[in-house]
């Protein structure tokens, strides 16, 4: 009896942290991110979504990038990292000149 209530405790235990990491607290942030138009949403949006980020949405009006992510997972430095190598500027970080040329006319902001 005594080992079939340790199994169960250990198992009640188990359950519990795996509860705890489901439940891990997202955060949300909002910066602007440069661009001129629907593929350049497609192209900035793609770019954020790397591994920990649970949403992104560019507005093209706004020209502002809201995102949802895990922090303990990745960084907002990481995820403005990931789409200035997509060729557009953030409050942070400037696309190097080689992947900016190669964004599509349309898609060229002013810098």
């Amino acid at each position: 009896m005594k080992k079939i209530s340790n199994i169960l405790s250990i198992l009640l235990l188990m359950v519990m942290i795996v509860n705890v990491n489901a439940k891990e607290p997202l955060t949300k942030a909002s910066f602007k991110v440069n661009g001129n138009c629907d593929s350049c949403k497609k192209r900035i949006e793609n770019a954020a979504k790397t591994e920990g980020v649970k949403n992104a949405s560019w507005d093209e009006g706004t020209k502002i990038l809201t995102v949802t992510f895990h922090p303990t997972k990745i960084t907002i430095d990481q995820i403005e990292q990931s789409i200035a190598k997509a060729g557009h500027d953030t409050e942070k970080y400037k696309a190097t000149d080689s992947s900016y040329n190669k964004l599509p006319d349309c898609c060229q902001y002013t810098r």
